[in-house]
């Protein structure tokens, strides 16, 4: 008898739904609301200064983008370039890797927009129901 042959690829060693997996810290990363946005700005805007982030980006505190920027930048997402000037200059941009994220952030942030009235609509009956049920 011939052996079959596995025709959808090598099965992934890592699994997000087993507890400890790193892919899951890596999908809690990416999928950080401030994450999301700093991966969307980047890829739709470049290469970006600190400040230029902050205020497109209206909301995130100082601390919270700092700290967006550093954890995407050791998972190897996002490059800092500094640059010896006084006061220093410090770009950000999105590493090859991160530019393989461009397109499925893409989708996720069409899919929000598309179907944000509809799960407006969901929430405030889940409210009413449960607020009758109080």
């Amino acid at each position: 008898m011939a052996a079959v042959e596995n025709v959808t690829g090598p099965v992934p060693s890592f699994d997000p739904y087993e507890r400890g997996c790193p892919s899951r810290d890596l999908l809690d990363q990416i999928g950080s609301k401030w994450a999301v946005l700093v991966l969307g700005e980047l890829g739709r805007n470049g290469t970006s200064r600190f400040g230029q982030l902050r205020q497109a980006l209206a909301g995130v505190s100082e601390k919270m983008l700092t700290q967006t920027l550093r954890t995407l930048e050791r998972d190897g997402l996002v490059s800092r370039t500094v640059y010896p000037e006084v006061p220093p200059h410090v770009e950000y941009e999105l590493t090859a890797l991160g530019q393989t994220l461009r397109e499925p952030l893409k989708v996720l942030t069409e899919w929000s927009v598309l179907h944000i009235e509809e799960v407006i609509t969901a929430r405030e009956k889940y409210d009413d129901r449960t607020e009758r049920t109080r």
